[in-house]
C-alpha cells in the first residue's frame, strides 16, 4: 500500500450497489477532504483497485454476485489495504467472519455518515501513524516475537508475520505493557481510539493475532486471558529494550444511528 498524504487527499475506493447510500457516503467523504472512487459491485471494485490504488476501501457485505467477503479475500491478496465493511445484516458471525478474513473495521446499517467518517479517519490514521526514527533498543520483543515499532514490521523466528493494522496495533501494545491485564473496553479505548463498540471486534482480534504469534493457538503461552478481566501478556515471555514508543490517544467517537426512513434494507442518514 502506498503512503497516503498527511491530513486530507488520501484516496477512498466506496463499493455499494445502492446508489443512494454510495452518493451520501461520498458526499461526507469528500467534504472531509477525501478523493472518492466508486464501484456498484465486486469485479468493478477489484478494476477500480488495480487501476489506480485506494488508500482505504469502504465496502459492503452484501453486494450482487460477488459479495464483500469475496472481494475483501482479494484485496487482501493483493496487499495490507485497510477495509471497513459495510453491513445490513444482523447475524454476527457475519461481521465477526468479515474481519476475520481482514477487514479492519466494520459499521452496521443503518448508520451515520459522520460515523463513517470517523471510522476512516482512525484507520487511516493508524495505517500511516508516523513511527520514530529507528534506534537501538527501539524493537519490542517477547520469546520468538520481534516487533520494529518504526518499520511496521513484526517476525516470528525471523520470519515476517502478515498483520493487518489492528493486530500490528494490538500486538504493539500488548508488548508495551507486559504482565498487565486489559479488558476489552480498555483495549478498544487504547488500540482502536474508540469510546464504544462492539466489544467482539476485540475478541475477533485477539483469536487472530494468537493464530499468528502462538505456537499453539488453542493453548497460548504468549497472549493469556484473564477471566473475568480481559487479556495480559505474559512478562516472562517480553523483553522491552529501551524506551518504548508512545501509545496514541484515544479518539473522539461518532454520532448516534439513524433509521432508514426508506425502508431499505439499511442506510445513512445525512
Amino acid at each position: 500500500m502506498r503512503n497516503p498524504p498527511s491530513g486530507t487527499g488520501a484516496r477512498v475506493l466506496v463499493v455499494d450497489d445502492d446508489l443512494t447510500v454510495a452518493e451520501v457516503v461520498t458526499g461526507y467523504l469528500e467534504r472531509a477532504g477525501y478523493a472518492v472512487d466508486r464501484a456498484v459491485d465486486g469485479p468493478g471494485a477489484l478494476d477500480r483497485a488495480a487501476a489506480r490504488e485506494p488508500d482505504l476501501v469502504v465496502l459492503d457485505l452484501m453486494l450482487p454476485g460477488m459479495d464483500g467477503l469475496e472481494v475483501c479475500r482479494r484485496l487482501r491478496a493483493r496487499g495490507p489495504v485497510p477495509v471497513i465493511m459495510l453491513t445490513a445484516r444482523g447475524d454476527e458471525d457475519d461481521r465477526i467472519l468479515g474481519l476475520e478474513i481482514g477487514a479492519d473495521d466494520y459499521v452496521t446499517k443503518p448508520f451515520s455518515p459522520r460515523e463513517l467518517v470517523l471510522r476512516v479517519e482512525s484507520v487511516l490514521r493508524r495505517s500511516r501513524a508516523a513511527a520514530p526514527a529507528p534506534r537501538p533498543g527501539a524493537r519490542l520483543r517477547a520469546g520468538a516475537l520481534a516487533l520494529d515499532p518504526a518499520a511496521r514490521r513484526a517476525t516470528k523466528r525471523g520470519a515476517d508475520l502478515a498483520l493487518t493494522v489492528r493486530e500490528f496495533d494490538l500486538l504493539a501494545h500488548f508488548l508495551r505493557h507486559p504482565g498487565r491485564a486489559f479488558g476489552r473496553e480498555e483495549l478498544m479505548r487504547e488500540v482502536w481510539g474508540w469510546d464504544f463498540g462492539d466489544l467482539s471486534t476485540v475478541t475477533v482480534h485477539v483469536r487472530r493475532l494468537r493464530g499468528k504469534v502462538e505456537d499453539d493457538p488453542g493453548a497460548p503461552r504468549l497472549i493469556q486471558t484473564v477471566w473475568g478481566v480481559g487479556y495480559r501478556l505474559e512478562a516472562g515471555e517480553a523483553e522491552v529494550p529501551g524506551v518504548p514508543g508512545e501509545v496514541e490517544e484515544p479518539g473522539a467517537e461518532a454520532p448516534a444511528v439513524a433509521a432508514d426512513p426508506a425502508g431499505r434494507e439499511g442506510g445513512p442518514r445525512p
